[in-house]
């Protein structure tokens, strides 16, 4: 496979696992990109169908649950409606082939995502989620997780049953909303701290189909090198950025289980 790319591209992979591999303690940090490897539109990608005329801001943000939550819930359950039959992609899988080798190994591996779906989980892997997960549901008032899971709405042929009508809490009567970070919200606490931890301690951070220059992965990439950790960067566009150590200008679903390949042959 290391064939069918460019000689320089060549050279980073195996320059990228030699580096790897004499490293134990590798912070990961995945994007839009590799969901959208495996058919899962971004997240700043024009709207389609019914929901052409909106936002995404003008349907992710508090004030616009509070202002329209039918509105709001609606488009949330179209879009698990969307992603429902997605899988995992190479790169998912190769991730969690690294991951569950590191538990014979002294490499520490922390994988973080700004993604809100299940692939890293599907594939096997162990994420923290710094932007929520799709699957689950909390409460808009008192905050407290509404048990009923959104995957439970599948029956056996995984035809989707979405329900797009309003929940309530059982607790306050509150109205049950996706749990996502939305625009203008904080990223949860404990994740971030995971995160941030990570970045500060690893010895490689890498970044996977997302901008090495937007936030929080600006953040957390600049930690790291400020930490004196090498920087890698996975993405067929790669952002022009003086921190990044090694570039990797390809898609994570062709490089990553290629990169996981020569790590297991050094």
């Amino acid at each position: 496979m290391l064939a069918e790319l460019s000689p320089a591209l060549i050279a980073e992979v195996k320059l990228a696992a030699k580096l790897l591999k004499t490293k134990q303690r590798i912070c990961l940090l995945t994007g839009a990109g590799i969901s959208a490897e495996s058919g899962i539109p971004t997240f700043r990608d024009k709207q389609t169908g019914l929901w052409e005329n909106y936002t995404a801001e003008e349907l992710a943000t508090p004030e616009a649950f509070a202002r329209d939550p039918k509105l709001s819930w609606s488009w949330y359950q179209w879009r698990r409606q969307s992603v429902a039959d997605k899988k995992p992609n190479p790169a998912h899988h190769a991730l969690a082939q690294w991951q569950y080798h590191t538990q014979t190994s002294a490499q520490q591996l922390t994988l973080i995502t700004q993604n809100v779906d299940d692939l890293h989980e599907q594939a096997g892997s162990t994420v923290t989620h710094l932007h929520g997960n799709l699957w689950r549901n909390r409460c808009s008032q008192c905050g407290v997780p509404y048990q009923h899971h959104a995957r439970d709405l599948y029956d056996n042929d995984n035809t989707v049953r979405f329900d797009d009508a309003l929940i309530t809490c059982s607790h306050c009567d509150g109205h049950i909303r996706p749990d996502i970070v939305w625009f203008g919200e904080a990223l949860p606490i404990e994740e971030w701290q995971i995160a941030e931890d990570a970045a500060n301690n690893c010895e490689v951070f890498i970044s996977i189909g997302t901008s090495s220059i937007v936030y929080p992965a600006a953040g957390l990439a600049q930690l790291a090198k400020k930490n004196g950790a090498h920087v890698i960067e996975i993405n067929p566009n790669p952002t022009q950025n003086t921190i990044v150590d090694i570039t990797l200008a390809e898609k994570a679903g062709i490089i990553l289980p290629l990169l996981v390949q020569e790590m297991t042959q050094l």
